[in-house]
């Protein structure tokens, strides 16, 4: 695996309201609780994987105790040219320490999480193989480490009005999340099935986990947003599947057409998860 990082600055910015609306506060909370115990004079350690622009950790990190300092990791040197933690403060209101590791998640050392007290990632679990979460759930466990995996795609999908052709948009959506779960040079991704087995993995391991629903709910005021996420949810069904590339174009248009209109609204379901020591 190259990199970690699969979106550019832009859509992440774009997502990044979407995303904050919808994670679990109460996971979060619950990942405070399990922090707490590692309170000290010394600050916290925290380490966000798969950072990009540092959405998780601008999220995370006012609802845990401070002091904090963070280790934000991507295999993609140019997107965390793009991170911005300047106005972050923990829950106490002090401003957070950080650095910033280029780093594969390949190589990802065993010993990567050695002393933290908490790992996040966020939109990550989705786009890596089953033996590279086994990978990181081992450096997550040899440390003790509980950890929070945010806003994994789970493959359902809610678009209304309803279509008038479902058998078309069922079609779309089954060929995206074959997408998601395609073998691309030899890479075999999770896709919506990230969360079942990375919970597996860990409740394998004697861990306590915690789920929950943590979906996008995109109002006709998030056009911007919506009109991207659709032009990227057909064209990866059509990659997988040419066979749609005319059908999928006209429903395309006519979605864009309605989300100018502003009469779409979209529901993409993503799970969040809390995984912490048995």
């Amino acid at each position: 695996m190259t990199s970690i990082s699969t979106a550019t600055p832009g859509w992440l910015a774009l997502r990044a309201p979407a995303d904050d609306a919808a994670r679990s506060a109460d996971l979060a909370d619950e990942l405070a609780g399990l922090v707490n115990r590692h309170a000290s004079s010394a600050p916290l350690l925290l380490h966000d994987l798969g950072a990009g622009t540092g959405s998780m950790t601008r999220w995370l990190a006012p609802r845990l105790p401070g002091p904090q300092r963070w280790v934000l990791r991507d295999g993609d040197a140019d997107i965390l040219e793009h991170l911005d933690l300047r106005t972050v403060v923990d829950a106490d209101g002090g401003h957070i320490d950080s650095e910033v590791v280029v780093e594969d998640l390949e190589h990802l050392p065993r010993d990567a999480f050695e002393g933290a007290a908490a790992v996040a990632a966020s939109a990550l679990l989705d786009v890596v193989t089953e033996a590279e979460a086994a990978h990181v759930l081992a450096a997550c466990i040899a440390a003790g480490a509980p950890v929070l995996f945010s806003l994994t795609v789970t493959g359902s999908v809610r678009v209304r009005p309803s279509a008038r052709h479902q058998e078309l948009e069922d079609a779309i959506a089954a060929a995206f999340n074959d997408h998601q779960r395609r073998d691309a040079e030899g890479r075999r991704m999770l896709g919506p099935d990230a969360v079942a087995v990375v919970a597996a993995l860990f409740a394998d391991a004697g861990w306590h986990v915690r789920r929950a629903a943590t979906p996008w709910r995109l109002r006709p005021s998030e056009r911007a947003l919506a009109a991207q996420w659709l032009d990227g949810w057909v064209g990866a069904a059509v990659a997988h599947r040419p066979d749609l590339a005319e059908p999928a174009g006209e429903y395309l248009r006519g979605r864009l057409a309605q989300s100018a209109a502003g009469r779409l609204r979209v529901t993409v379901s993503h799970e969040d998860l809390l995984a912490w020591p048995g």
